[in-house]
């Protein structure tokens, strides 16, 4: 609403500006026809931003005729305020005509009505410097305005891959794990359902707490999704990392859990934590069961360390799951990147496989 009060303020003073010229002794013409000139010259500029091109086109005859009558004593200031909205508003196959345009017609008519060259050239010279001022200055808002509006697209690119990302991961975490120790179970219950009834009826019951639980954790993160809360809102109660340890048991591999200092962990390096351990307990599900796994995990008051340590794929007596996308790894790294932290994993020099995170943080966080 400001820069329409500041045109209207504009157009106000350049009209009675021109309408004072009206009356000048100069002026040999019809009082009339040197109003409706002011008229034309001046109202238009409250309505530049609405229509530019139109009015620079209105402005741009007015003030040629004005100045053919010897009514336009000043440097075309209306044609300036007019070419200056062409310039920012309209592209380049418009505005460079309009900007040869208004240079064009000052060089023809101001020599026309000066009695002097020299003051001729001179009132010339300090048109083109009006003129080519503002069309440049238009031209320099238009292209950073065009930069901003494409750095704000990118940002909401990079902010819907950054979304889509976290959702990925998310499901990843929680289906991987579930699928991990249900396929277990499911292989074990299928292996012994004719020999051993009773284990296999302890594998379906794994199987439905599992399956279960995976569902529920799915639902909350989809409503997460849907209320457009931050996804620290995800992050496990205290005994999450219990619970995944009690998991890894049910699926035959031994797990050692040591945690210190969690429970005054924010909750984003909660669910970081979480989600760490439980991508490496699945790995173990699937790519060393049975074997003897330590996770460990310390926070003080600056960082939280975890480890998550097996000692190499055990006898197995069912078939091997298949070679794994390498996801897990990958989405580990991004979370702990998210806080600046650091992540190695690797095969152990005495075999089997190693996973350590260290994230940074604040207490008040």
């Amino acid at each position: 609403m400001h820069l329409w009060l500041v045109d209207a303020a504009a157009a106000g003073v350049i009209t009675v500006m021109h309408t004072i010229m009206v009356f000048d002794h100069d002026y040999g013409g019809p009082k009339w026809f040197g109003v409706l000139l002011a008229l034309a010259i001046g109202p238009p500029i409250a309505v530049r931003r609405r229509w530019p091109l139109p009015v620079w086109t209105v402005v741009l005859v007015a003030s040629a005729v004005a100045t053919a009558v010897h009514l336009m004593l000043e440097p075309y200031s209306a044609l300036a305020f007019a070419l200056y909205l062409v310039a920012l508003a309209t592209p380049a196959n418009r505005a460079v005509p309009a900007l040869a345009l208004s240079l064009a017609v000052p060089l023809v008519t101001l020599p026309l009505v000066e009695s002097s060259l020299t003051d001729a050239i001179g009132l010339v010279v300090v048109v083109w410097l009006v003129q080519g001022a503002v069309w440049t200055a238009g031209v320099a808002l238009r292209k950073q305005r065009a930069g901003l509006a494409r750095e704000r697209d990118r940002q909401a690119q990079q902010a819907l891959a950054d979304e889509r990302l976290r959702i990925a991961r998310e499901l990843h975490d929680i289906v991987a794990h579930s699928m991990s120790v249900i396929s277990v179970k499911a292989a074990v219950a299928n292996h012994v359902a004719e020999t051993h009834p009773d284990e296999a009826r302890a594998a379906l019951a794994v199987i439905e707490q599992t399956s279960r639980q995976a569902l529920t954790e799915l639902r909350t993160m989809l409503g997460v999704l849907r209320s457009s809360v931050d996804d620290a809102s995800l992050a496990p109660s205290v005994g999450g990392l219990a619970a995944l340890a009690e998991q890894a048991r049910l699926a035959g591999v031994r797990v050692d859990l040591t945690e210190s200092g969690t429970q005054a962990l924010p909750e984003g390096i909660m669910l970081a934590v979480h989600r760490i351990v439980q991508e490496s307990l699945t790995n173990v599900v699937r790519h060393a069961a049975p074997a003897h796994c330590t996770v460990r995990v310390d926070a003080d008051a600056k960082h939280v360390l975890v480890e998550v340590l097996d000692d190499g794929p055990g006898t197995r007596t069912l078939p091997r799951p298949g070679p794994g996308t390498g996801h897990g790894l990958i989405g580990m790294r991004e979370r702990v990147a998210l806080y600046d932290g650091t992540f190695e994993a690797g095969p152990r020099p005495g075999g089997g496989f190693a996973v350590r995170a260290a994230l940074p943080y604040r207490e008040d966080a």
